[in-house]
């Protein structure tokens, strides 16, 4: 049976719900920071920072393509359970989630529903990870990992899970038994950026921001003080007044108000929090819509993307998701990799540029870059022709050899008819010399 509805949050009025749980500082809003703001996983996503790595990590990773092949012969294989995990999430809005989970909680809990005589592994349903609390018993033969779920429903009810129901993703952690939550990490950090937002919001917004202050000798009604704002503003408002002179009775007098120098120190504090956020979650800073520390000549933003992907997408986040989908899911002999390509798919140029490479050094066939392409294949077999640099010849083929004779005999067969068709070349310009001067006695 599935914990269906494990997408809410337990309500307090459930008597099940102890007030010492852990999940009480979730529904107050997380643990308080010394910035005043209290920051829980959920209530992060309000910082625009948090909300742009989360999405960027999630998005990019479930949006990639997930194939299985054999572990010998690195046939791609199919699996049933990957390509229709959920019978309403699709696959990526699936595994969207889970690294949703795993970015902010730094888990992802997926309880798998078998079903047959097998016991195969049927569907995937997302658990949330407030819900989960994860511990160790002594391992037996039914569970070897000795690891345990205590999972809550929306009853209040507790179920007691294993490995073999629970597909668990953990991220960085230190006891090998479930990863930090980033969030958490930084609540220092994310808790002073929500500040500041929340501090320019309250700057704006009380009205302390103002262009100038109009000043006179005398006290005025509301009426008049009225009046004489209207009169003001009607004299420098539009751009048909850019050169207009303002003439204000009662001593009045216009005094601008810029902004101090605490408060730009205030907008570097804030910029200096998206860097902290972005370095939290290894996001490249203009992945987050933040390039005034960035090159946009050249290469530079797509070396930082091929970074991103190579030191932390790759390692992070994408290669223990496919060990543990092997380990857990597949069958032996089989095992999960997201293909890399489709963060080319955006780029012709550079795809052109990939498969011409690997059409031309015979890893690829023709039929090969097609799949990769979503198009049919050749029929027959020269779709399924490899190619080897030299003469642009079938690779494995001798294009020197007649019948397939050895490449030394056949080179010294073509250099001896070179030899030769130079010889008869020069013996005919000789006799074409000696005919001339005959011609001409």
């Amino acid at each position: 049976m599935s914990l269906f509805g494990l997408f809410e949050r337990r309500s307090l009025e459930n008597p099940a719900v102890p007030l010492t749980d852990a999940s009480l500082l979730d529904w107050m809003g997380g643990p308080r920071t010394d910035a005043g703001v209290q920051v829980s996983e959920k209530s992060s996503l309000q910082m625009p920072a948090v909300w742009r790595s989360v999405a960027v990590i999630a998005g990019v990773s479930a949006a990639l393509p997930l194939h299985t092949y054999r572990t010998g012969t690195k046939d791609r294989t199919t699996s049933t359970l990957l390509e229709n995990p959920h019978p309403d999430l699709t696959p990526l809005e699936l595994w969207r989630l889970a690294f949703v989970h795993r970015v902010l909680w730094g888990n992802a809990y997926l309880q798998k529903l078998r079903g047959g005589a097998s016991g195969q592994v049927r569907e995937l349903w997302p658990l949330s990870p407030d819900r989960v609390q994860v511990g160790r018993v002594r391992p037996t033969a039914d569970n070897p990992a000795g690891k345990v779920f205590s999972v809550t429903d929306d009853w209040g009810e507790q179920h007691v899970l294993t490995p073999r129901d629970v597909l668990h993703i953990p991220g960085l952690g230190y006891d090998g038994v479930t990863g930090c939550s980033p969030v958490r990490a930084a609540a220092q950090g994310i808790g002073l950026a929500q500040a500041a937002e929340s501090g320019a919001a309250k700057l704006f917004g009380s009205g302390n921001m103002v262009s100038g202050v109009l000043q006179t000798e005398a006290r005025l009604t509301p009426e008049q003080a009225a009046a004489l704002k209207s009169r003001w503003q009607a004299k420098i408002s539009g751009i048909q007044n850019a050169h207009e002179v303002a003439v204000l009775d009662s001593g009045a007098s216009f005094k601008p108000v810029a902004m101090p120098l605490k408060d730009s120190q205030f907008l570097e504090s804030r910029e200096f929090q998206i860097t902290e956020i972005a370095r939290m979650f290894g996001v490249p800073l203009f992945l987050l819509m933040e390039t005034a520390k960035s090159t946009s000549w050249g290469t530079g933003l797509e070396q930082q993307a091929q970074g991103w992907v190579t030191f932390d997408l790759g390692p992070t986040w994408l290669a223990p998701t496919e060990q543990r989908i092997t380990k857990e899911l597949l069958p032996t002999g089989e095992y999960a990799h997201y293909a890399l390509q489709g963060l080319l798919r955006g780029d012709s140029s550079a795809r052109a540029t990939y498969y011409r490479a690997m059409r031309d050094t015979g890893v690829m066939s023709a039929n090969d870059i097609r799949v990769l392409e979503e198009m049919p294949p050749i029929p027959g077999d020269e779709g399924n022709t490899y190619l080897q640099p030299t003469f642009m010849a079938p690779l494995g083929s001798n294009p020197l050899a007649e019948n397939g004779g050895d490449v030394p005999a056949r080179a010294a067969a073509l250099m001896a008819e070179a030899r030769r068709l130079m010889a008869d070349h020069a013996d005919q310009e000789g006799g074409d010399d000696a005919h001339e001067d005959d011609r001409r006695r």
